[in-house]
């Protein structure tokens, strides 16, 4: 999809705005910085993990991430000890915001070099290996660990009140992302004729299944991998995907908006309940977290590039401090284009 960004005068640009231009033309004016942006599109990365991505010094990586940040073009986020880097969203519509915008086009056409993409699927693979052995370890108590943040009846709720507002496709085909213990599964079988419960943990789909075996659910198929599995299984065939606080135990969460969009039919949606962005680093230790929320504007960018388009939105408050937001995003009827 190609968008057109307005030209840039002299009349649209005061003294001030001249002076953020030629800093902002300084900082992409280095290849590496380029590759930098190229990569924090759809990336939140750490100092170490872009030093070990890019084969480069700590120091001169961390000077390359000091002037982006310092001219507004990524931003960072803590996660516990950490600081994450992020890409920025261009500023609203103006001529600076164009500029910027046009800038990221051209960035984005180009792809990643083997090396890089290398090495940066190592990383994903070291974050989800990470989830993993958590959930190994932990499995028999992930009820006591998820509900030291929020109970599921809390976000249970709220999801459900969701899924019988909207206009769905059709009632046929259901899939729960992470089903946990299942607790969720017997209301999905009721609305819908075939429920799928993915999970990458077999230990997790166990407890999935016993639940549904105590609960006489005879259209509940349980499949042990992830949403990129079924992709060429199940191309545009899913009424609704529900992915319940589970997106910050993910590596790339991004990439389930883009799973969603092609699992979907037109008009499907993605439901997501989760936590908003927090400063509490004791749940990845405790809980397994590998994120600590996600702010409501990350999901809504991320559902846009994916080509989703946004619905309703609940946010729910806990006395813990946490908030969980409860989201609706929808595969549009018509073809979409997939940003790459």
């Amino acid at each position: 999809m190609t968008a057109t960004a307005t030209p840039i005068s002299p009349q649209t640009l005061g003294e001030q705005d001249f002076q953020t231009l030629a800093a902002l033309n300084k900082a992409a004016g280095d290849p590496l910085r380029l590759e930098i942006l190229r990569l924090l599109r759809t990336e939140s990365m750490g100092v170490l993990e872009l030093t070990a991505v890019f084969d480069s010094k700590q120091s001169g990586m961390s000077h390359h991430l000091k002037v982006l940040a310092r001219t507004g073009l990524v931003t960072t986020r803590r996660e516990g000890n950490s600081i994450f880097y992020r890409r920025a969203l261009p500023p609203a519509e103006d001529s600076l915001g164009d500029y910027i915008r046009a800038l990221f086009q051209a960035i984005d056409v180009m792809p990643l070099s083997q090396a890089v993409q290398t090495r940066l699927d190592d990383i994903r693979a070291q974050r989800g290996e990470q989830s993993r052995v958590f959930f190994a370890r932990h499995f028999h108590e992930f009820r006591r660990h998820q509900e030291m943040i929020a109970e599921h009846e809390l976000y249970a709720r709220s999801v459900l009140d969701m899924l019988g507002s909207i206009q769905l496709p059709a009632h046929d085909t259901a899939l729960e992302l992470g089903p946990g213990e299942g607790y969720f599964l017997p209301a999905l079988s009721q609305q819908f004729r075939r429920v799928m419960a993915v999970d990458n943990s077999a230990d997790m789909l166990d407890q999935a299944r016993t639940t549904a075996t105590s609960a006489s659910l005879g259209n509940v198929e349980f499949i042990l991998g992830e949403t990129s599995d079924l992709l060429t299984a199940y191309p545009h065939t899913v009424d609704c995907l529900i992915a319940n606080m589970v997106l910050h135990h993910i590596p790339k969460p991004e990439t389930i908006f883009q799973h969603a969009a092609a699992i979907l039919k037109p008009g499907g949606c993605l439901i997501i309940s989760e936590l908003s962005a927090h400063d509490q680093h004791w749940v990845r230790e405790s809980c397994g977290d590998l994120w600590l929320g996600f702010r409501e504007e990350e999901l809504t960018e991320w559902a846009q590039t994916a080509g989703l388009t946004t619905g309703e939105s609940q946010y729910l408050g806990l006395r813990n401090g946490f908030q969980i937001q409860v989201r609706c995003f929808r595969r549009p009827q018509s073809n979409i284009v997939f940003n790459k």
